[in-house]
Protein backbone atom coordinates (compact mmCIF):
# COMPACT_ATOMS: atom_id res chain seq x y z
CA UNK A 1 0.00 0.00 0.00
CA UNK A 2 1.29 3.62 -0.69
CA UNK A 3 -0.96 5.93 1.19
CA UNK A 4 -2.31 3.45 4.23
CA UNK A 5 -2.78 7.14 6.73
CA UNK A 6 -4.14 9.06 3.94
CA UNK A 7 -7.43 10.77 4.88
CA UNK A 8 -9.57 8.77 2.15
CA UNK A 9 -7.83 5.50 3.77
CA UNK A 10 -8.87 7.36 7.20
CA UNK A 11 -12.40 7.73 6.20
CA UNK A 12 -13.09 4.30 5.02
CA UNK A 13 -12.37 2.88 8.22
CA UNK A 14 -14.75 5.41 9.28
CA UNK A 15 -11.41 7.15 11.41
CA UNK A 16 -11.90 11.23 12.45
CA UNK A 17 -10.14 12.58 9.26
CA UNK A 18 -9.81 16.58 9.38
CA UNK A 19 -12.40 17.38 6.43
CA UNK A 20 -14.26 15.09 3.80
CA UNK A 21 -12.30 13.19 0.89
CA UNK A 22 -13.59 13.38 -2.21
CA UNK A 23 -12.87 11.44 -5.26
CA UNK A 24 -15.15 10.43 -8.34
CA UNK A 25 -16.41 7.36 -10.38
CA UNK A 26 -15.21 8.04 -13.79
CA UNK A 27 -13.09 10.66 -13.20
CA UNK A 28 -10.49 10.12 -16.02
CA UNK A 29 -12.90 9.62 -19.12
CA UNK A 30 -14.51 11.59 -22.08
CA UNK A 31 -15.41 14.75 -20.47
CA UNK A 32 -12.20 15.41 -20.36
CA UNK A 33 -9.83 16.97 -23.02
CA UNK A 34 -6.92 15.11 -22.00
CA UNK A 35 -8.49 11.45 -21.98
CA UNK A 36 -10.02 12.19 -25.50
CA UNK A 37 -6.80 12.62 -26.95
CA UNK A 38 -5.98 9.44 -25.96
CA UNK A 39 -8.70 7.31 -27.26
CA UNK A 40 -8.35 9.25 -30.75
CA UNK A 41 -5.09 6.79 -31.35
CA UNK A 42 -6.33 3.59 -29.06
CA UNK A 43 -9.23 1.73 -27.87
CA UNK A 44 -10.39 1.48 -24.69
CA UNK A 45 -9.05 -1.74 -24.44
CA UNK A 46 -5.53 -1.33 -25.64
CA UNK A 47 -5.25 1.36 -22.89
CA UNK A 48 -6.49 -1.21 -20.04
CA UNK A 49 -4.05 -3.65 -21.34
CA UNK A 50 -0.91 -0.83 -21.94
CA UNK A 51 -0.20 -0.20 -18.24
CA UNK A 52 1.57 3.18 -19.10
CA UNK A 53 -1.42 4.51 -20.77
CA UNK A 54 -3.48 3.43 -18.26
CA UNK A 55 -1.60 4.66 -15.52
CA UNK A 56 -1.12 7.92 -17.57
CA UNK A 57 -4.69 8.24 -17.73
CA UNK A 58 -5.72 7.73 -13.94
CA UNK A 59 -2.39 10.09 -12.81
CA UNK A 60 -3.62 13.22 -15.68
CA UNK A 61 -7.20 12.93 -13.90
CA UNK A 62 -5.88 12.72 -10.61
CA UNK A 63 -3.92 15.80 -10.60
CA UNK A 64 -5.99 17.80 -12.80
CA UNK A 65 -9.14 17.69 -10.10
CA UNK A 66 -6.54 17.51 -6.87
CA UNK A 67 -9.42 15.01 -5.56
CA UNK A 68 -7.94 12.33 -2.56
CA UNK A 69 -7.67 9.35 -4.78
CA UNK A 70 -7.13 8.24 -7.65
CA UNK A 71 -8.76 4.76 -9.07
CA UNK A 72 -7.18 2.80 -11.73
CA UNK A 73 -8.40 3.31 -14.87
CA UNK A 74 -9.33 -0.42 -15.99
CA UNK A 75 -12.78 -2.04 -17.74
CA UNK A 76 -14.93 -3.78 -15.17
CA UNK A 77 -15.33 -6.70 -17.81
CA UNK A 78 -11.52 -7.48 -17.96
CA UNK A 79 -11.90 -10.63 -16.40
CA UNK A 80 -14.45 -11.82 -19.08
CA UNK A 81 -11.59 -12.34 -21.50
CA UNK A 82 -9.51 -14.45 -18.58
CA UNK A 83 -12.94 -16.88 -18.53
CA UNK A 84 -13.43 -17.73 -21.82
CA UNK A 85 -15.87 -14.96 -22.78
CA UNK A 86 -14.54 -12.78 -25.29
CA UNK A 87 -16.54 -9.05 -25.87
CA UNK A 88 -15.99 -6.08 -27.61
CA UNK A 89 -17.20 -2.54 -27.71
CA UNK A 90 -20.04 -1.17 -29.98
CA UNK A 91 -19.97 2.27 -30.56
CA UNK A 92 -23.37 3.49 -28.92
CA UNK A 93 -24.38 0.91 -27.47
CA UNK A 94 -21.59 -0.48 -25.09
CA UNK A 95 -20.01 -3.96 -24.94
CA UNK A 96 -21.18 -6.84 -26.60
CA UNK A 97 -19.87 -10.49 -25.71
CA UNK A 98 -19.99 -12.42 -28.34
CA UNK A 99 -21.63 -15.76 -27.09
CA UNK A 100 -23.45 -15.23 -23.44
CA UNK A 101 -23.99 -18.02 -21.33
CA UNK A 102 -27.14 -19.54 -21.26
CA UNK A 103 -26.83 -23.21 -19.83
CA UNK A 104 -25.04 -25.00 -17.26
CA UNK A 105 -22.94 -26.43 -19.99
CA UNK A 106 -21.84 -23.00 -21.05
CA UNK A 107 -20.65 -22.34 -17.17
CA UNK A 108 -19.05 -25.45 -16.66
CA UNK A 109 -16.30 -24.07 -19.74
CA UNK A 110 -15.59 -21.34 -18.34
CA UNK A 111 -11.74 -21.52 -16.63
CA UNK A 112 -11.09 -19.78 -13.47
CA UNK A 113 -7.13 -20.78 -13.76
CA UNK A 114 -6.19 -18.01 -15.90
CA UNK A 115 -6.77 -14.43 -13.13
CA UNK A 116 -3.03 -13.86 -13.71
CA UNK A 117 -3.05 -12.96 -17.28
CA UNK A 118 -4.92 -9.61 -16.05
CA UNK A 119 -1.60 -8.60 -14.47
CA UNK A 120 -1.26 -5.49 -17.19
CA UNK A 121 -3.88 -3.99 -14.22
CA UNK A 122 -1.87 -4.64 -11.57
CA UNK A 123 1.41 -3.11 -13.40
CA UNK A 124 -0.64 -0.47 -13.80
CA UNK A 125 -2.07 -0.13 -10.43
CA UNK A 126 2.16 -0.16 -9.41
CA UNK A 127 3.09 2.75 -11.76
CA UNK A 128 0.47 5.22 -10.41
CA UNK A 129 1.53 3.74 -6.52
CA UNK A 130 5.36 4.52 -7.51
CA UNK A 131 4.19 8.00 -9.29
CA UNK A 132 1.92 9.76 -6.26
CA UNK A 133 4.31 7.92 -3.32
CA UNK A 134 2.45 8.30 0.00
CA UNK A 135 0.74 11.73 -1.39
CA UNK A 136 -2.05 10.40 -2.94
CA UNK A 137 -4.02 7.15 -2.08
CA UNK A 138 -4.24 4.46 -5.24
CA UNK A 139 -8.22 2.55 -5.40
CA UNK A 140 -7.92 -0.93 -7.44
CA UNK A 141 -11.69 -2.06 -8.52
CA UNK A 142 -13.41 -5.14 -10.12
CA UNK A 143 -16.81 -5.75 -10.93
CA UNK A 144 -19.33 -7.54 -8.33
CA UNK A 145 -20.29 -11.35 -9.22
CA UNK A 146 -24.16 -10.10 -10.02
CA UNK A 147 -22.94 -7.30 -12.56
CA UNK A 148 -20.50 -9.17 -14.10
CA UNK A 149 -22.29 -12.44 -14.04
CA UNK A 150 -25.42 -10.19 -15.57
CA UNK A 151 -23.20 -8.94 -18.44
CA UNK A 152 -22.10 -12.76 -19.60
CA UNK A 153 -25.53 -14.17 -19.64
CA UNK A 154 -27.51 -11.02 -21.23
CA UNK A 155 -24.51 -10.80 -23.56
CA UNK A 156 -24.41 -6.94 -23.38
CA UNK A 157 -26.65 -4.07 -20.97
CA UNK A 158 -30.25 -4.91 -20.21
CA UNK A 159 -33.28 -3.18 -19.12
CA UNK A 160 -35.39 -6.05 -17.63
CA UNK A 161 -32.18 -8.77 -16.48
CA UNK A 162 -34.64 -11.51 -18.28
CA UNK A 163 -32.17 -14.36 -18.93
CA UNK A 164 -30.07 -13.47 -15.98
CA UNK A 165 -33.30 -13.74 -13.93
CA UNK A 166 -34.25 -17.03 -15.48
CA UNK A 167 -31.51 -18.91 -15.06
CA UNK A 168 -31.41 -17.35 -11.26
CA UNK A 169 -35.00 -18.69 -10.69
CA UNK A 170 -34.83 -21.85 -12.69
CA UNK A 171 -31.05 -23.02 -12.72
CA UNK A 172 -29.94 -22.12 -9.18
CA UNK A 173 -27.11 -25.02 -9.05
CA UNK A 174 -25.93 -23.36 -12.45
CA UNK A 175 -26.21 -19.82 -11.03
CA UNK A 176 -24.10 -20.68 -8.09
CA UNK A 177 -21.60 -22.34 -10.40
CA UNK A 178 -21.53 -18.95 -12.04
CA UNK A 179 -21.03 -16.67 -9.34
CA UNK A 180 -18.59 -18.84 -7.31
CA UNK A 181 -16.06 -19.05 -10.66
CA UNK A 182 -16.42 -15.41 -10.85
CA UNK A 183 -15.57 -14.84 -7.48
CA UNK A 184 -12.51 -17.11 -7.54
CA UNK A 185 -11.21 -14.90 -10.23
CA UNK A 186 -11.90 -11.40 -9.27
CA UNK A 187 -10.68 -11.99 -5.97
CA UNK A 188 -7.05 -13.12 -6.90
CA UNK A 189 -7.70 -10.10 -9.78
CA UNK A 190 -8.54 -7.65 -7.23
CA UNK A 191 -5.65 -9.05 -4.35
CA UNK A 192 -3.07 -8.73 -6.89
CA UNK A 193 -3.97 -4.80 -7.52
CA UNK A 194 -3.56 -4.24 -3.41
CA UNK A 195 -0.20 -6.33 -3.54
CA UNK A 196 0.83 -4.08 -6.49
CA UNK A 197 -0.03 -0.88 -4.18
CA UNK A 198 -3.78 -0.15 -4.28
CA UNK A 199 -4.73 1.30 -0.74
CA UNK A 200 -8.60 0.46 -0.80
CA UNK A 201 -10.69 -1.54 -3.39
CA UNK A 202 -14.03 -0.91 -4.80
CA UNK A 203 -16.51 -3.44 -5.63
CA UNK A 204 -18.67 -2.09 -8.60
CA UNK A 205 -22.19 -3.41 -8.62
CA UNK A 206 -23.63 -1.68 -11.15
CA UNK A 207 -26.91 -3.74 -12.00
CA UNK A 208 -27.40 -5.12 -8.80
CA UNK A 209 -30.90 -2.48 -7.87
CA UNK A 210 -32.93 -4.87 -10.34
CA UNK A 211 -33.04 -7.02 -7.49
CA UNK A 212 -35.51 -7.86 -4.61
CA UNK A 213 -34.22 -7.83 -1.48
CA UNK A 214 -35.13 -11.57 -1.32
CA UNK A 215 -33.61 -12.60 -4.22
CA UNK A 216 -30.63 -10.60 -3.31
CA UNK A 217 -30.47 -12.12 0.19
CA UNK A 218 -30.47 -15.42 -1.65
CA UNK A 219 -28.75 -15.57 -5.00
CA UNK A 220 -25.91 -13.01 -4.84
CA UNK A 221 -25.97 -12.13 -0.81
CA UNK A 222 -23.40 -15.35 -0.11
CA UNK A 223 -21.22 -14.29 -3.07
CA UNK A 224 -20.80 -11.03 -2.09
CA UNK A 225 -19.93 -11.67 1.57
CA UNK A 226 -17.05 -14.48 0.16
CA UNK A 227 -15.29 -12.32 -2.27
CA UNK A 228 -15.81 -9.30 0.81
CA UNK A 229 -14.15 -11.74 2.97
CA UNK A 230 -11.63 -13.19 0.35
CA UNK A 231 -10.88 -9.69 -0.28
CA UNK A 232 -10.49 -7.92 3.45
CA UNK A 233 -7.32 -10.39 4.36
CA UNK A 234 -5.59 -8.15 1.63
CA UNK A 235 -5.79 -5.31 4.57
CA UNK A 236 -7.16 -2.78 2.21
CA UNK A 237 -10.29 -1.14 2.81
CA UNK A 238 -13.50 -2.70 1.08
CA UNK A 239 -15.91 -0.27 -1.01
CA UNK A 240 -19.09 -1.72 -2.04
CA UNK A 241 -21.21 0.49 -4.62
CA UNK A 242 -24.72 -0.41 -6.64
CA UNK A 243 -26.96 1.85 -8.29
CA UNK A 244 -30.94 1.97 -7.99
CA UNK A 245 -29.86 -0.04 -4.15
CA UNK A 246 -31.97 1.77 -2.12
CA UNK A 247 -33.71 -1.28 -1.23
CA UNK A 248 -31.05 -2.95 -0.73
CA UNK A 249 -28.73 -0.80 1.72
CA UNK A 250 -29.23 -3.35 4.70
CA UNK A 251 -28.57 -6.34 3.06
CA UNK A 252 -25.53 -4.86 1.41
CA UNK A 253 -24.34 -3.72 4.89
CA UNK A 254 -24.02 -7.50 6.13
CA UNK A 255 -21.55 -8.35 3.15
CA UNK A 256 -18.61 -6.66 5.75
CA UNK A 257 -17.79 -4.13 3.11
CA UNK A 258 -16.09 -0.86 5.01
CA UNK A 259 -17.95 1.49 3.15
CA UNK A 260 -21.08 0.87 1.52
CA UNK A 261 -21.75 3.26 -1.81
CA UNK A 262 -24.86 5.60 -1.74
CA UNK A 263 -26.38 6.44 -5.28
CA UNK A 264 -28.67 9.72 -5.57
CA UNK A 265 -31.87 7.95 -5.36
CA UNK A 266 -31.55 8.07 -1.22
CA UNK A 267 -30.62 10.96 1.17
CA UNK A 268 -27.31 10.35 2.37
CA UNK A 269 -28.39 10.75 6.19
CA UNK A 270 -31.26 8.49 5.31
CA UNK A 271 -28.88 5.82 3.44
CA UNK A 272 -26.82 5.95 6.56
CA UNK A 273 -29.63 5.41 9.12
CA UNK A 274 -30.92 2.21 7.29
CA UNK A 275 -27.13 0.74 7.96
CA UNK A 276 -27.35 1.84 11.60
CA UNK A 277 -24.23 4.10 10.81
CA UNK A 278 -21.98 0.72 11.48
CA UNK A 279 -20.10 1.58 7.96
CA UNK A 280 -18.57 4.36 6.20
CA UNK A 281 -20.59 6.11 3.07
CA UNK A 282 -19.53 7.15 -0.17
CA UNK A 283 -21.65 9.60 -1.68
CA UNK A 284 -24.26 10.40 -3.35
CA UNK A 285 -24.66 13.30 -6.09
CA UNK A 286 -26.59 12.94 -9.13
CA UNK A 287 -24.22 12.84 -11.51
CA UNK A 288 -26.28 14.94 -13.72
CA UNK A 289 -26.23 17.45 -11.46
CA UNK A 290 -22.63 18.62 -13.03
CA UNK A 291 -24.56 19.68 -16.03
CA UNK A 292 -26.67 22.45 -13.64
CA UNK A 293 -25.08 26.25 -12.95
CA UNK A 294 -22.70 26.39 -10.61
CA UNK A 295 -24.38 27.52 -7.51
CA UNK A 296 -27.26 24.61 -7.88
CA UNK A 297 -24.00 21.98 -7.66
CA UNK A 298 -22.77 23.77 -4.80
CA UNK A 299 -26.34 24.10 -2.76
CA UNK A 300 -26.57 20.38 -3.25
CA UNK A 301 -23.22 19.10 -2.20
CA UNK A 302 -23.69 21.16 0.37
CA UNK A 303 -27.38 19.43 1.53
CA UNK A 304 -25.22 16.74 1.19
CA UNK A 305 -21.93 17.35 3.42
CA UNK A 306 -24.52 18.75 6.17
CA UNK A 307 -26.48 15.64 6.20
CA UNK A 308 -22.95 13.24 6.96
CA UNK A 309 -22.97 15.92 9.91
CA UNK A 310 -19.37 15.68 10.13
CA UNK A 311 -19.68 12.64 11.62
CA UNK A 312 -16.28 10.17 10.78
CA UNK A 313 -16.60 7.85 7.52
CA UNK A 314 -18.25 10.17 4.76
CA UNK A 315 -16.48 9.88 1.07
CA UNK A 316 -18.13 12.57 -1.00
CA UNK A 317 -18.27 11.04 -4.29
CA UNK A 318 -21.08 10.98 -6.79
CA UNK A 319 -23.85 8.48 -7.35
CA UNK A 320 -22.66 6.94 -10.24
CA UNK A 321 -19.92 7.89 -12.94
CA UNK A 322 -19.32 10.69 -14.59
CA UNK A 323 -21.27 11.25 -17.85
CA UNK A 324 -19.65 12.45 -21.12
CA UNK A 325 -19.67 15.59 -21.73
CA UNK A 326 -19.74 16.81 -18.16
CA UNK A 327 -18.41 20.63 -17.83
CA UNK A 328 -15.15 19.97 -16.60
CA UNK A 329 -14.87 23.10 -15.03
CA UNK A 330 -17.39 21.92 -12.55
CA UNK A 331 -16.23 19.07 -11.47
CA UNK A 332 -12.72 20.16 -10.72
CA UNK A 333 -14.90 23.21 -8.47
CA UNK A 334 -17.03 21.03 -6.74
CA UNK A 335 -13.68 18.83 -5.58
CA UNK A 336 -12.27 21.97 -4.37
CA UNK A 337 -15.70 23.38 -2.78
CA UNK A 338 -15.82 19.61 -0.68
CA UNK A 339 -12.27 19.92 0.32
CA UNK A 340 -13.12 23.54 1.79
CA UNK A 341 -16.10 22.70 3.30
CA UNK A 342 -16.79 23.33 6.97
CA UNK A 343 -19.75 21.68 8.50
CA UNK A 344 -22.00 24.12 10.45
CA UNK A 345 -23.33 23.01 13.49
CA UNK A 346 -27.32 24.25 13.25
Amino acid sequence: MSAPNSRFVRACKSLPVDRTPVWFMRQAGRYMAEYRAVRKNHSLIEICKKPQLAAEVTITAAEYLKVDAAIIFADLLLPLEVMGLPFRFEAGEGPVIEAPLRSAADISRLRTDRAADLGYVAEAVRKVAAHFGESLPVIGFCGAPFTLASYMIEGGSSRNYIHTKKMMYSSPAAWDELMRKITVVVAEYAAEQVRAGADVLQIFDSWVGCLSVEDYERYVLPHVTALVHTLKQTGAPIIYFGTDSSTLLPSMQRTGADVVGLDWRIPLDEGWRRMDYKVAVQGNLDPVLLFAGWEEVKSRAADILQQAAGRPGHIFNLGHGILPETPVDNVKSLAAFVQQYEFKKS
